[in-house]
């Protein structure tokens, strides 16, 4: 893992090569990718974490007490892990999306890639900057921050076209709309359920905020979900902001999207949509992969470390698409783990003659086996004699 992870005097790390090699390799004959999805997730360590890696910083695991650092991570459009990004622990998401597009044209040769990430990666200065390098992309908004999009966005009466999206149980409704302003293209998106969720969530929090002022307003303070709903007027204790409650229920089943491109609002939103599957590979990466805790003590080891994950992410995701198209998708991965985990051979020798035992497979093995092309040794296999 040190090998993997260590940096020559030109700033590349063996990983990175091994990153770069496997793209070109998996490249589509015709053209590259065309879609690139980006996000952060981060890591926690039991220890130092390294020279440099391992910083303080927002933990999205609610370690804040701990050191981390920030794996970024880019899928294709058919959902492969092609990149992989490893930060200090203190990095600012806000930060990073230059730098991957930087990589991704000079390491990959991806070009004319649109980009796809959460609200987390937008800034002023990330959206000027990738106007002037002519880079196309879809990003989330920070709809309550952000003026423009309070004032004028989402009070857009524009015709709402419906988009139903199958999901693995049931559908989602939504409702698009998009708008222009000052060149700046917004699509804005409305799920009623989600709504209904949202009011009736908050409906239960002022419900509790009210118990509470009931009994006195000392309890109110570190509570952040009841502090911006109450104002205190004219210093005389808290009371419910009604304006603001209002004003969030502007919000409710609510997100808007920022694009450059051509394509269709429609088109923009199932894009949008498919950043989930990044998500879904950071929770296989940290579950089923046991990338966390980490307990190496050099960037070097760490660097190795995650890398190893994201090799793994990348033979994870080739088989499950070959078991798919042998209509095999209902199998779970930690199943397979579990029973390449018990398959194993041993020899044994008795009265002069000796053999190898293969223990009997479990369900998924046959599939997998199928799947990649390779055949069992069968469950006794003589041997010859010991010299």
């Amino acid at each position: 893992m040190g090998w993997l992870g260590a940096v020559d005097k030109h700033g590349r790390s063996m990983a990175e090569v091994v990153e770069e090699a496997l793209y070109r390799h998996r490249q589509p004959l015709f053209g590259a990718v065309s879609i690139a999805f980006f996000d952060t997730t981060t890591l926690w360590f039991e220890g130092a974490g390294g020279a440099t890696l391992g910083q303080r910083g927002h933990s999205k695991d609610y370690r804040g007490h701990l050191k981390q650092i920030v794996l970024g991570i880019v899928l294709d459009d058919a959902d492969r892990p092609i990149a992989s990004f490893l930060v200090p622990g203190n990095t600012a998401d806000v930060t990073m999306l230059l730098p991957v597009v930087k990589r991704l044209r000079e390491r990959f040769g991806i070009a004319q890639a649109c980009v796809v990430a959460d609200r987390g990666m937008i800034s002023a200065d990330t959206m000027a900057a990738l106007e002037v390098e002519k880079v196309e992309y879809i990003l989330g908004v920070r709809e309550r921050t952000s003026r423009e999009v309070r004032d004028e966005v989402i009070d857009d009466d524009g015709v709402a076209v419906p988009l139903v999206i199958p999901r693995q149980k049931g559908e989602t409704q939504l409702a698009v709309t998009e708008t222009t302003i000052a060149g700046r293209r917004y699509v804005i998106c409305r799920n009623e359920e989600e709504a209904r969720k949202d009011a009736q969530a908050r409906a239960e929090l002022i419900a509790g905020l009210e118990h509470k002022l009931a009994q006195g307003d000392k309890a109110l303070v570190a509570n952040k979900g009841f502090r911006r709903f109450l104002k205190t007027p004219k210093g005389d204790g808290f009371v419910i902001d009604r304006a603001k409650v209002e004003a969030d229920a502007r919000f409710d089943g609510l997100f808007v999207l920022r694009t450059n491109t051509k394509i269709s609002a429609l088109q923009v939103v199932l894009r949008y949509r498919n950043l989930l599957a990044v998500e879904d590979t950071f929770k296989t990466a940290k579950a089923l992969l046991a990338t966390r805790p980490i307990f190496h003590k050099t960037d070097a080891g760490i660097r190795g470390h995650v890398f190893c994950t994201f090799l793994a992410l990348v033979l994870r995701k080739e088989l499950m698409d070959r078991l798919a198209a042998r209509r095999h998708s209902h199998i779970e991965w930690q199943r397979v783990i579990d029973d390449l985990a018990d398959l194993s051979q041993i020899e044994v020798e008795q009265d002069g003659r000796r053999a190898l035992l293969r223990t009997a497979p479990g369900q998924t093995i046959d599939p997998v086996c199928r799947a990649i092309g390779i055949t069992l040794p069968p469950v006794l296999q003589e041997l010859p004699p010991a010299p």
